[in-house]
């Protein structure tokens, strides 16, 4: 079967094989539809060739590269998990990544006041149709690209902020703005300076001032939009303000604030700290829901935190997963009382996270 050059390959185009990393795992398999991402993370892999619908026979030539990945070797700033992307073919990280390149455009197209609403709403419905295959303390992009935090964050709150309205039983009606309010708290960053949103070492009072100010933005950005309620429009105004009025731009308290505003808070913190980025490692998603539990004595919504935890934890017994120290094991009994410590068996020994502090879920294995 003849096979084309990765720099020739054109989004729409049909693999007929699947494409294999230098590692020996699967990244695309065979009738997949390559989206515009999708070359990035064949680039990311060093894949140099892979074999597409319609290929001519002049192009034949070897389907991988035989060098072994490196990470960020071709794209620096990659930051890439094969374990992850081996398993990852899904309808749900298609219509991801088709998201994650809308809302890049949509950053764009509203620091010139032309935010398109409608082909968020349809992308938002595309997305989350596949909501049921979406677990938060499992769910990674294929491909993190540390420039793109921003908008993976972005992305991940929407999906995230749409469970929690459902699990806190908001009505049905608010559970796809709450969506949007996820998508969009963060559009006023595109009035930040950028450099001051990358900057790796500690900002100055002055810098704080001004990347704070991304909530008024976003709300001065959003308040002519159609196809959004006024929640969508507060949550971008006030996902930094706090129960106990300490937060900002407004030191707004308690029932002041938006309930859309308190879902996104979780859900932005959350992503906020469990995404890798160039200058800071992913924390684990056991620690960042302690320390939410611990924020949700006067700072987030005591409520809105207690069913996220609960419901995130919600695993089988069985459920694999990594410890800080490196080793593996599974969940056998959750005390829900203490849903982030669980006792676990590894190598033949039972481990009692509740005794054990030093020691917690570094990684749940999908």
């Amino acid at each position: 079967m003849p096979s084309i050059s990765v720099g020739e390959v054109k989004p729409g185009s049909k693999i007929v094989k699947d494409v294999v990393t230098p590692l020996g795992g699967v990244l695309f398999t065979k009738g997949k539809i390559i989206l515009p991402r999708d070359i990035e993370i064949l680039q990311a892999f060093l894949i140099q060739h892979i074999e597409i619908e319609g290929a001519q026979e002049e192009n034949k030539a070897p389907e991988t590269a035989k060098a072994v990945t490196k990470q960020a070797a071709s794209k620096p700033g990659a930051l890439i998990n094969e374990s992850q992307l081996a398993k990852s073919n899904s309808p749900l990280h298609d219509e991801y990544e088709k998201m994650l390149a809308l809302i890049k455009k949509s950053y764009a197209a509203a620091a010139a006041a032309q935010l398109p609403i409608l082909e968020l709403r349809s992308q938002l419905e595309a997305l989350i149709s596949h909501l049921k295959d979406y677990h938060i303390l499992k769910f990674a992009p294929r491909v993190l690209f540390d420039q793109d935090y921003n908008y993976h964050n972005a992305v991940l709150s929407a999906l995230t902020s749409y469970k929690i309205a459902q699990w806190c039983g908001y009505p049905q009606k608010d559970w796809m703005q709450t969506a949007f309010a996820g998508l969009l708290h963060d559009i006023g960053n595109v009035k930040v300076d950028s450099s001051l949103l990358q900057k790796p070492t500690p900002l100055t009072a002055d810098e704080i001032e001004e990347v704070r100010r991304h909530t008024t933005y976003g709300y001065q950005l959003l308040r002519n939009v159609t196809a959004i309620n006024e929640g969508v429009r507060l949550a971008a105004l006030q996902h930094h303000e706090k129960i106990d009025g300490s937060g900002y731009p407004l030191r707004l308290e308690g029932s002041q604030i938006h309930f859309y505003a308190k879902i996104v808070a979780v859900a932005d913190i959350f992503h906020a700290m469990t995404l890798e980025k160039a200058y800071r490692k992913a924390q684990s998603p056991y620690l960042v829901l302690e320390q939410l539990q611990a924020e949700s004595f006067g700072k987030l919504d005591p409520v809105i935190v207690q069913t996220f935890i609960q419901k995130t934890t919600d695993f089988y017994n069985g459920t694999r997963i990594r410890l800080s120290d490196g080793r593996h094991g599974e969940i056998i009994f959750t005390d829900r009382s203490n849903p982030t410590r669980p006792m676990v068996k590894v190598e033949g020994m039972i481990v009692n996270l509740m005794l054990e502090r030093e020691l917690y879920i570094q990684e749940i294995i999908a």
